[in-house]
């Protein structure tokens, strides 16, 4: 306990409510008139006030309040100031929030603890009430800056998130420089198009907001699984989902995760056509086509418009792929074939002729996965 009384040198006055903005701050201290000085000096400047009377209630208190700012006394039975702003500091929810010592200590050694302890300012019993409330003015903007970072850092990591998967944005927001400027590189990646079969037919035929109710319907539900396995989503095309894995983190196991992700979305798909009972929806399906290899992946457009994208021969064919794919099936490339046949039993097509190609390309058509342990 640390009795303390405020020193105001030739009784200095000031406006203390210039800048508070009902910033809620968390006043801890064992003895209680201390306590009471405080609420009523900072009550006083329009600050929302908690009050906490021992480390274990103070750190209750922060981390079911997340206050702007903690006022701590230090020399407290059972768990000290010190040792409260300490796990202040390492918890999620209050690392960021200013923590003020205020103590009998003076001495250069208990503020060097003090500060390795994580706190952001050190004022010494007894303290002028002017400095005091000048420097939790200067700490409450710095905390009011903190918050608006964290406001865009959480709008960003969502942006982001609506594209690609939580580890990924994760990632990304590492080293954002290098993950969100333009250029690309050549990697090996898997490619997935899954398309609306029986699409355009249905929508000649319905209103616009039916043909719009139903199309985000099937994306909402085929674009899920997509992120469920970890997949970067590309793009929408007209009534064709582009999504690839690979990039830009790998997990070694990319080619099984998108073959998770096509099987469980004609199982999806099919879930859905069993609720329709109209018959214009009875003959829509989903064709969808694999291929994997080298592309060309990373940025491209402008520095005020840009698109994560994959482009090159191999994820032509893989449109190619989807474009032959009847209702409810999904077709890979030979190459796909030959990297997870022991993955998945497949039934080789006749050759086909695609776009882009002059000699008839390899195809297969999945039937499942196989049993594995």
């Amino acid at each position: 306990m640390e009795q303390f009384s405020f020193h105001d040198k030739n009784n200095q006055t000031k406006n203390l409510t210039e800048v508070a903005v009902r910033s809620r701050i968390l006043v801890v201290d064992d003895f209680a008139p201390n306590v009471e000085l405080l609420e009523a000096l900072l009550v006083g400047a329009g600050y929302d006030i908690s009050m906490a009377f021992s480390g274990e209630e103070a750190l209750a208190k922060a981390l079911a309040e997340q206050p702007d700012l903690v006022l701590l006394d230090v020399m407290m039975p059972g768990m000290n100031g010190f040792e409260v702003c300490e796990k202040l500091k390492q918890a999620e929810l209050t690392r960021f929030i200013p923590v003020v010592l205020l103590t009998a200590l003076d001495q250069i050694e208990d503020k060097i603890r003090g500060l390795d302890a994580g706190a952001d300012d050190f004022l010494t019993k007894p303290f002028n009430k002017v400095e005091l409330m000048a420097r939790v003015r200067s700490l409450l903007r710095i905390r009011a800056l903190s918050v608006q970072i964290e406001q865009k850092n959480l709008l960003l990591f969502r942006l982001l998130n609506r594209y690609v998967s939580e580890e990924i944005v994760t990632e990304i927001l590492t080293d954002p420089e290098q993950h969100l400027k333009l250029g690309g590189a050549k990697k090996d990646v898997v490619v997935l198009f899954a398309d609306i079969r029986g699409f355009t037919a249905f929508s000649e035929g319905e209103t616009a907001e039916k043909v719009v109710e139903v199309l985000n319907e099937c994306f909402r539900h085929i674009t899920e699984v997509i992120f469920k396995h970890r997949g970067t989503f590309d793009k929408y095309l007209g009534d064709c989902v582009l999504a690839f894995y690979g990039a830009p983190l790998t997990w070694g196991d990319d080619l099984e995760r998108a073959l998770l992700t096509a099987i469980e979305m004609q199982q999806v798909f099919q879930a859905m056509h069993s609720r329709w009972t109209e018959p214009q929806m009875q003959a829509l399906g989903l064709g969808i086509g694999i291929n994997c290899g080298e592309v060309v992946v990373g940025n491209i457009g402008s520095e005020r418009l840009m698109d994560y994208t994959v482009i090159g021969d191999n994820v032509n064919l893989a449109q190619r792929l989807e474009q032959i794919a009847q209702h409810g099936q999904i077709v890979i490339s030979e190459e796909v074939y030959r990297r997870a046949c022991h993955l998945v039993t497949a039934t080789e097509m006749s050759p086909v002729l695609v776009k882009g190609k002059r000699e008839p390309v390899t195809a297969y058509l999945v039937e499942g996965l196989r049993n594995r342990d």
